[in-house]
């Protein structure tokens, strides 16, 4: 009988196990249902009969030179990432949710040891040729052998990647429990491994690439403009992951070196959609017929992602820079409320999270459970963690800050720094010099104010301006003081925060390290962030985390705004409802130049976030 039982007991486990494993048209991070159902016809904020034809004219900023966006040579092209897909689609209305796209099914280990996509049959490349297992396996062994070192980072806990069939491939872990490693797996962008024979992957070029997206590259004009054209037969185009999406029949870049010039062309027409980042502009600079006649919309939509932390990094890799007291001091002399009251017409919020806009942000003192996750860490990390909430100076607008002045003078002076002669030196006696890397314009007018309040103390700010190609290579070489930066959130933080914090991601080339983080503590909470196996757990480690980086005064904590503001000419709309972590700029279309008839643009609506850093 015993033995019965116990025969009864495994078979019972062996289905337990395959019902968990059965292969699904979506995975979810903490195996909660997905919003849509295996047989949904469309995202809820798409139109699904929005009209085909017409363009979509926009600004890049800088050049390029490569049209390879997966290596650490050269600056890519924008929007080039459209010419491939990958094996699933995130929604943009849930927090962490990937539905099938390459891949028709996902199916996972209920361990979370291995996740195995069955491709679709009719995937097929923009030259016909099947999209297969083998494809898959190479993109993912070329991008961790010749891809730009985050990808190391970001799949190094996949052990092998195998085709076992055709359509099917699998990948094994080399830890059980990752259980956001599946939904990023999906994310993998799939290359033809028979257009990559006998090409080098490692060296940036402009040989238009082929891939199996919506559109393919038609021109190109080096460092001046892209012109994408839409592939009428795309296999793609019915899949109701992309139904409603990809309706402009051409989309154009034309780079622009100064945003002052491109704002100016934008309001010409030249182009037809721009995304304002500065509230000096919003307010001001729109004042123009055609946005009284309505030819050229403002709007504000709601950005419900976390908005993550924007500031002024500090390059801890330098050693003026590396006492907390030193970095503290620094921040306290960056007058927000006269910045916000004089150059932003009061329209933005201070940051004071690296998970600001979410749940996920730590206030107030710690709750028991993130005590339970920093206790072990007492002696490792600021004590203030345990004792006073972060909180930022706060100024009366008048631009006089004495009282943070005498703060920041009195931190200095316990790390050893020193005034000779009215100029600072350091603990080793060298003068105090500190070169802000800088490639956008319109900072200038933030920075010189700071740089009035560092040199009251003696501490000369050295604003260094460059071209953005000559900025990539100095980012990527970290040959850099201080610059303006962010570290970009979303509702689900995963393993990019390895990219960010952890210290195996200090030394490589442009990883997104820039603070050069190499703490064993931190590395601790990262790591247990990564391995949460609950919501409850995930938010617990993020504020823990949350607090051990904001009491390490890493960054001059920026600001931040809870819409996109958007400016468009009316030659392009977008749909009625708006997806919760973006603006969606590919379901919108052309309401001149379309092809279709013109349909209602809330038939079949249902109710229901590089990067280089913005004023916003």
């Amino acid at each position: 009988m015993t033995r019965l039982l116990a025969r009864c007991t495994l078979v019972l486990l062996v289905l337990c196990g395959s019902l968990q494993a059965a292969p699904q048209h979506a995975i979810t991070l903490y195996d909660e249902p997905p919003k849509y159902a295996a047989n949904f016809k469309h995202f809820d904020y798409v139109n699904p009969q929005a009209p085909k034809g017409g363009q979509l004219r926009q600004a890049g900023f800088g050049s390029f030179d490569s049209l390879n966006p997966f290596i650490n040579k050269g600056v890519a092209a924008d929007d080039i990432g459209l010419i491939y897909e990958t094996l699933t689609r995130h929604s943009l209305d849930e927090p962490f949710t990937e539905y099938g796209l390459l891949a028709g099914k996902i199916e996972r280990a209920p361990d979370n040891s291995w996740v195995r996509f069955y491709l679709r049959r009719e995937a097929r490349f923009n030259d016909g040729q099947p999209v297969t297992a083998d494809d898959v396996v190479f993109t993912f062994e070329t991008l961790m052998r010749d891809g730009a070192p985050q990808y190391k980072s970001y799949y190094a806990d996949v052990s092998k990647a195998t085709a076992e069939s055709p359509k099917k491939v699998r990948f094994d872990f080399k830890h059980k429990g990752n259980r956001e490693l599946p939904l990023i797996l999906g994310q993998l962008p799939v290359l033809p491994k028979h257009w990559w024979a006998g090409r080098d992957f490692s060296k940036g070029n402009l040989d238009i690439p082929m891939g199996s997206g919506p559109y393919r590259v038609a021109d190109v004009q080096a460092g001046r403009s892209i012109t994408f054209e839409r592939v009428e037969n795309w296999w793609g185009k019915d899949l109701p992951v992309n139904r409603g999406f990809y309706n402009f029949d051409k989309l154009v870049t034309d780079y622009y070196r100064d945003n002052t010039v491109a704002l100016e062309a934008f309001k010409a027409h030249q182009f037809d959609f721009w995304q304002e980042t500065s509230a000096k502009n919003w307010a001001t600079a729109y004042d123009t017929p055609a946005v009284s006649e309505g030819t050229l919309i403002k709007e504000e939509l709601l950005n419900s992602n976390p908005t993550g932390m924007q500031g002024f990094i500090f390059n801890t890799r330098r050693p003026q820079l590396q006492d907390r007291r030193v970095r503290e001091a620094l921040s306290l002399l960056f007058d927000f409320e006269w910045a916000n009251k004089q150059l932003f017409n009061g329209a933005y919020t201070r940051t004071g999270s690296y998970f600001e806009n979410s749940e996920l942000a730590a206030s107030g003192l710690p709750s028991a459970a993130e005590l339970a996750i920093l206790e072990p860490l007492r002696d490792a990390i600021p004590k203030e963690v345990f004792s006073q909430p972060f909180t930022q100076p706060v100024t009366d607008g008048s631009g006089i800050i004495r009282d943070q002045q005498r703060r920041a003078y009195q931190l200095l002076t316990e790390a050893g720094w020193h005034i000779e002669a009215d100029r600072m030196l350091d603990a080793e006696g060298q003068p105090v010099t500190i070169e802000f890397l800088l490639v956008q314009t319109e900072f200038e007018r933030v920075l010189l104010p700071y740089k009035r309040n560092l040199n009251d103390l003696g501490i000369e700010l050295e604003i260094r301006r460059v071209d953005v190609s000559q900025y990539i290579n100095r980012l990527r070489s970290r040959d850099f003081d201080m610059l303006v930066g962010g570290f970009g959130q979303s509702s689900s933080p995963g393993n990019e925060q390895r990219e960010y914090w952890h210290s195996s991601s200090a030394d490589n080339p442009g990883s997104r390290n820039l603070i050069g983080l190499r703490d064993p503590a931190i590395d601790t909470l990262v790591d247990g962030l990564i391995k949460a196996d609950s919501r409850e757990s995930l938010i617990n480690h993020a504020r823990a985390l949350d607090r051990v980086l904001l009491a390490g005064h890493y960054v001059v904590p920026n600001w931040h705004i809870k819409t996109w503001r958007l400016a468009y000419w009316n030659s392009i709309e977008h749909p009625a409802v708006s997806p919760l972590y973006d603006f969606a700029l590919m379901s919108w279309w052309s309401s001149t130049g379309a092809t279709d008839a013109a349909v209602n643009v809330q038939l079949d609506q249902p109710n229901r976030q590089p990067s280089t850093a913005k004023e916003n």
